[in-house]
């Protein structure tokens, strides 16, 4: 193998992605690395909800295409964007090294949410973050924002929003810097399943998994899956208001998770703490547990609403 084509996005934080993959390739097998930038349905889309343009593949079934036609050898994904269910010929080959997986709030006049004055107008798109906002301020106005991070601060900018929340690992990677940065807590904000970590996907072939397993981190890949198997139970997935987050340490796992209606109204939220040993099934295990305390009903009165 000579040399690998990366398949990603074209944003600033999907190429900052995919070329981060492209170095420790280069570092650690010594070959050359091609990047080619490709635009999806969720990027082209910018005037709707994702919620109601459909939450499976919008950002990432063109670079998969690539990897059908043979264009590209592995798309980098942000995790939280994979569907839970894949093309068949396809396979998650590698989850990268976990950034924080946590949300903040961003601000060029506030310092933190409880500094937000009544009816201050907040920017998510995420139904996930409309609903635990709402629990926390339910007398926020928030208002949808969609586009890539530069675009959503530029809105902040100029004063179309008076906070808006991204992902902590976005906002490392491209080293924004503003005003005032306020981290949530995991018990105030869950955030999204795989939210930090970056899922690698390629053909399903031995040879070029054999590859790329280097990349796969081990912390990663288990707490990525108890998130993925709690949504995937209940037929969820990033566009759907679940949050779901494992964090490993040393030898137990603490796991917390929440679905609710957007306006926050109704809710089962849980914190648990299990042993390392036990992640394989837990995933599925507590979605069972929200299914018998009403999650499905919860969930399909969210996206009717939605």
């Amino acid at each position: 193998m000579q040399k690998l084509i990366i398949a990603s996005r074209m944003s600033e934080l999907a190429l900052w992605q995919s070329r981060y993959i492209a170095s420790l390739i280069k570092e650690y097998k010594n070959i050359d690395v091609d990047i080619i930038g490709l635009k999806t349905k969720g990027d082209i889309i910018l005037d709707t909800p994702l919620a109601k343009i459909g939450g499976k593949g919008l950002f990432t079934k063109e670079l998969e295409l690539s990897i059908l036609d043979k264009k590209a050898d592995l798309a980098v994904h942000s995790l939280k964007d994979v569907p839970l269910e894949l093309p068949s010929d396809l396979v998650l080959c590698a989850i990268s090294k976990r950034a924080n997986p946590k949300d903040v709030l961003i601000s060029f006049k506030y310092k933190n949410l409880d500094e937000l004055p009544k009816n201050a107008r907040v920017g998510t798109t995420s139904l996930r973050r409309r609903m635990q906002l709402n629990i926390l301020r339910s007398d926020l106005d928030i208002i949808s924002l969609r586009g890539n991070i530069n675009t959503r601060l530029k809105k902040l900018e100029n004063n179309e929003f008076d906070a808006i929340i991204l992902a902590s690992a976005g906002v490392s990677r491209l080293n924004i810097k503003v005003p005032f940065i306020s981290e949530f807590s995991l018990d105030d904000m869950i955030p999204a399943m795989g939210q930090g970590a970056l899922g690698i996907e390629c053909i399903n072939d031995i040879k070029i998994i054999d590859f790329l397993k280097f990349l796969n981190d081990e912390s990663a890949f288990i707490e990525t899956k108890i998130e993925r198997d709690f949504t995937k139970t209940l037929n969820g997935g990033c566009q759907v208001p679940i949050g779901i987050n494992a964090k490993l340490d040393n030898e137990k796992i603490e796991v917390r998770a929440v679905v609710g209606l957007v306006d926050g109204s109704r809710y089962i939220k849980e914190k648990r703490v299990i042993k390392k040993d036990e992640f394989r099934d837990f995933g599925t295990i507590l979605a069972n547990e929200f299914i018998k305390k009403g999650a499905k009903e919860i969930l399909d009165e969210a996206m009717s609403d939605a």
